[in-house]
C-alpha cells in the first residue's frame, strides 16, 4: 500500500447513480483520493495509477469483478478489495474471500458505513505491519551493531593481551 494516509481508492460500479454515492459518501468520510468507473475495462486499464482499495460491484456489464480481481491482483498483488453487491449470496462472497477479496458487502442500508469501516481495517493492518517491519529492521540493527562490538572487542583482546590482563 503506497498512502495509509489518503489511499487511492478506485470505485467501479456500473450504476452511475449508486457510484456517484459511494464517491460522496468517501469523500465526506476524509478519503479524497478517489476515483470512478463504471466499467471493470476502465478500472483495468488505470491500474498503472496502483489502486491501494478496489470498491468492486460483483456484477458489471462485461464483467464479474471476479475477473477484476484476478487481473488487478496480477499486476497489483497488495491491493484490497471489498465487494460491494446487490448479489446476497453466501456462495458469491465465499468465491469473492477465495480469489482475495478482503470482504464482501450486500447492499443495504448499512453498506457504506459498512464499507467506510472496512477501509479503516485496512488502512490500520497495513500502519500495523509497516510499524512491524520497522521493528523488526531495528532490531536486527540492534544485534547487529552489538555483535561486531563483541567480535572487535574479543579481537582486540587477543592482539593486545596485556591490556586485558590475559
Amino acid at each position: 500500500m503506497q498512502n495509509t494516509r489518503n489511499p487511492l481508492i478506485f470505485v467501479v460500479e456500473d450504476n452511475q447513480m449508486y457510484n456517484k454515492l459511494v464517491v460522496s459518501y468517501l469523500r465526506s468520510n476524509k478519503l479524497t483520493n478517489v476515483e470512478s468507473y463504471l466499467t471493470g475495462e476502465e478500472a483495468l486499464a488505470n491500474l498503472h495509477k496502483k489502486p491501494d482499495i478496489v470498491i468492486q460491484d460483483y456484477l458489471l456489464d462485461k464483467m464479474t469483478g471476479i475477473d477484476v480481481l484476478v487481473r488487478t491482483k496480477k499486476i497489483c498483488p497488495d491491493t484490497e478489495f471489498i465487494f460491494l453487491s446487490g448479489q446476497d449470496s453466501i456462495d458469491i462472497a465465499i468465491n469473492s474471500m477465495k480469489y482475495g477479496a478482503y470482504d464482501y458487502i450486500v447492499k443495504d442500508q448499512m453498506a457504506l458505513k459498512k464499507m467506510v469501516d472496512k477501509i479503516h481495517k485496512i488502512l490500520s493492518v497495513h500502519n500495523l505491519k509497516k510499524t512491524n517491519k520497522r521493528y523488526k529492521i531495528g532490531v536486527i540493527l540492534f544485534f547487529s551493531v552489538l555483535f561486531v562490538l563483541i567480535v572487535v572487542t574479543i579481537l582486540y583482546a587477543i592482539m593486545n593481551p596485556d591490556t586485558f590482563g590475559l
